[in-house]
């Protein structure tokens, strides 16, 4: 394999956002195995995943594709592939356009119908409906957006059962409520690129300090949704002793985010947000199996 091909792939790769991706494909594979009172079906395991992770790639892709232009102006984005010429519109388009396709055929061929348009409406609602539209016209782009962000658990779910439960609802509600302080605090470490690119990020328009009130605010909200599935028979006391540890760690970086010792602060809340969610959803997972025993 040669340099050229090596960079391209490199390229592409950097498109899938791979590390958003795992993220999403942890979280549905989380509501998988929370739909049923065994082991996951294998089939449904690996394609059902498979489908949806192609999709969140899809989705990535044409966010890169759309924020190409802003890209350039901030320091986290101008490396990206687009700006810097490594790729081209077309690959992008055609590369975004091939994984929804697979991804659409896999969960619609092997998984079910639901789960299939369920994929589509969140790949649209987070690579054109947040990206073209909410992201550029209101300062609660995330809080709004953050819904077709929060939907990989209940994709997991329906695609084992072929239903929408109300115990996947609550899942939904724990990733669309940990979204605002999650990308608020990356905002605030990153509101000058923001304002740079014209982006109305909440910390660009209403300022940092009223950022991270409603950090706080939205951090207390999660801490109360994360008790639902205690509170609803859905996980038991290792989930709650868990959600209970991480919660306190959530809290006590958002409180400490109103009087920062430094900049870095607000990195290390969102590098802690990403393993807080992480590990939330990795309770979930050993609270379910433990029961089983």
């Amino acid at each position: 394999m040669n340099s050229l091909t090596i960079q391209n792939t490199r390229s592409y790769l950097a498109l899938c956002k791979l590390r958003v991706v795992s993220l999403i494909v942890f979280t549905a594979l989380v509501g998988m195995a929370l739909s049923v009172p065994g082991m996951i079906p294998l089939d449904v395991l690996i394609l059902g995943n498979l489908g949806i992770g192609l999709a969140a790639a899809s989705a990535a892709a044409i966010n890169h594709l759309l924020d190409a232009r802003t890209d350039i102006f901030m320091t986290r984005t101008r490396h990206r592939p687009l700006p810097t010429g490594q790729l081209t519109e077309a690959q992008v388009i055609r590369f975004a356009v091939s994984l929804a396709v697979a991804s659409m055929l896999v969960l619609g061929l092997f998984i079910n119908v639901l789960t299939a348009a369920l994929t589509f409406v969140s790949l649209i609602g987070y690579a054109v409906i947040y990206t073209v539209w909410l992201k550029h016209a209101t300062p609660q782009n995330i809080v709004i957006g953050g819904a077709a962000g929060a939907a990989p658990p209940v994709l997991g779910w329906t695609a084992v059962t072929g239903e929408i439960h109300a115990h996947a609802l609550i899942l939904f509600l724990i990733v669309f409520v940990w979204t605002p302080p999650h990308f608020w605090a990356l905002a605030i470490y990153r509101r000058h690129d923001y304002e740079a690119a014209e982006v109305p990020m909440l910390p660009v328009t209403h300022g940092v300090t009223f950022t991270r009130w409603q950090i706080l605010f939205y951090t207390i909200i999660l801490v109360l949704v994360t008790l639902l599935p205690w509170l609803t028979g859905m996980s038991g006391l290792v989930y709650l002793a868990g959600a209970t540890v991480l919660n306190l760690g959530f809290l006590g970086y958002a409180i400490a985010m109103l009087k920062p010792r430094n900049e870095q602060l607000a990195m290390q809340m969102f590098n802690y947000s990403v393993l807080y969610l992480m590990a939330l959803f990795a309770f979930l997972l050993i609270d379910h199996y433990l029961s089983l025993i």
